[in-house]
């Protein structure tokens, strides 16, 4: 009987699978999907379009499934939001915004620097990407920043742990040495030697091509270079070409490669002319601007990003005192041409984007914008346009910028209609990004 019992017990401790075998796994349960009706009291659905009357937005999973006239009843134990006395639209975007660190507030940004670090910087963007999404705008792209925070933020935002807009992200701005992205610019020696060497700078072609390829390896999504000066470096170069045309184009020719679309900051005529020439696929700014170069953007089938908001803001912030002395002509000089430059260039027909440079202003006031547009000449329809399809255009999505079966449900609303007064635009009472509400009028 010992050894019968010995025997016994030999085998079960060989055998363990066979002692406890596992039970089959359930199949996992089926979620349900997340459904929500949105009633509308006016839906602009496609900016291309008059707008319609009471409409029902039916949303399912992150996406349109469908868009009904009138307000229909929905099924039991589904999410409804009313916005019968507002006027919906898509979600806005914003293609030239910088969320990393401290934005619109130079002097405090300059008195903190030495308190600060990237952790520091991370939770302001963290910040800054919420207070844009409430203003509006679903989707951005970033124009320099950290690239690694940067992505970091894109990331967090599309696994929905943290609330913000659609990133598409540059990273780091390329620059040469000495140019507008060169964060050694100005400053002390003992801090120059600790900013050291930047991947994102760069002299001649060769080393131009490797600054793409370090930010597309950094999870960059858009390249980004600066063709002249700017006004916020402090640096007294001035406004003028920067690059030389073969550096510009290395770094297009690279990031194409690469399956990147390029923003080439510019400024003089001589910059954005090289930076069409090279193919690049938008421009920044574009403060002085020449018919040749209208033309050329024209024939480039280029777009042009205005970021009207962005130069009163740095003129406003330079005689305050905030900003370095060698900001201020700069400022000023970009200030008083931009505005005409771009009315020639809308009147010919040159394709615009909308973009504000947010981070020189105040985030969350991005639709500021919006009137300075119409002013260009033109039409609020227009001017929403510019910050829907076209930069969805620009941005190479068509999941978003207009409201149909199968699209993002990127959904906003204010109150009254943006296409009688487009400074409407300002006040937005709604947001749902992907599906889901980020604030709400009456649920």
């Amino acid at each position: 009987m010992l050894r019968t019992a010995a025997t016994t017990l030999a085998i079960l401790l060989a055998t363990p699978a066979l002692a406890q075998a596992p039970q089959p796994a359930a199949p996992p349960a089926k979620r349900a999907p997340q459904v929500t009706y949105i009633h509308a009291g006016q839906l602009l659905a496609d900016p291309d379009k008059p707008p319609r009357g009471r409409s029902t937005i039916v949303v399912r999973d992150g996406k349109i499934a469908e868009i009904r006239d009138g307000f229909v009843q929905p099924p039991e134990g589904t999410m409804t939001v009313d916005l019968s006395e507002r006027f919906v639209l898509p979600g806005l975007v914003d293609m030239h915004v910088h969320l990393w660190g401290i934005g619109g507030d130079p002097q405090r940004a300059r008195l903190e620097a030495l308190e600060r670090d990237r952790m520091d910087d991370m939770m302001t963007a963290v910040a800054n990407a919420r207070t844009t999404l409430l203003a509006g705008f679903t989707s951005v792209r970033d124009l320099g920043g950290n690239a690694r925070g940067i992505r970091a933020l894109r990331d967090a935002i599309d696994a929905g742990e943290v609330e913000g807009p659609t990133i598409t992200n540059a990273g780091e701005m390329i620059s040469v040495t000495g140019g507008h992205g060169d964060g050694r610019n100005g400053i002390g020696e003992p801090w120059a030697d600790a900013v050291g060497t930047q991947l994102s700078v760069c002299d001649g072609p060769d080393d131009c091509r490797r600054a793409v390829r370090a930010q597309v390896g950094l999870g960059a999504r858009v390249i980004k270079f600066a063709a002249t000066g700017g006004v916020l470096s402090n640096v007294s170069g001035g406004l003028g070409r920067a690059m030389t045309p073969e550096e510009m184009r290395a770094i297009v020719d690279t990031a194409h490669a690469l399956g990147r679309k390029v923003a080439a900051h510019s400024h003089a005529t001589e910059g954005t002319r090289a930076a069409l020439e090279a193919g690049v696929d938008s421009i920044e700014h574009g403060s002085y601007l020449d018919d040749d170069t209208i033309r050329l953007f024209k024939a480039k089938g280029a777009w042009l990003v205005p970021t009207e908001i962005a130069p009163l803001a740095a003129v406003a912030q330079a005689r305050s005192g905030a900003l370095p002395p060698a900001t201020i002509p700069k400022a000023e000089a970009a200030a008083k041409a931009l505005h005409e430059a771009h009315r020639r260039a809308f009147a010919a027909g040159v394709k615009f984007a909308f973009g504000t440079d947010t981070g020189v202003s105040r985030h969350g006031e991005n639709a500021t914008e919006f009137p300075y547009l119409v002013d260009l000449g033109m039409t609020p329809a227009q001017a929403i346009r510019s910050a829907t399809l076209d930069a969805a255009e620009l941005l190479g999505r068509d999941d978003i910028g207009r409201l149909a079966p199968g699209k993002t449900a990127d959904i906003i609303a204010v109150e009254g209609s943006p296409l009688a007064d487009v400074t409407r635009l300002q006040h937005v009472s709604f947001v749902m990004h992907r599906g889901v509400v980020a604030t709400r009028a009456a649920p």
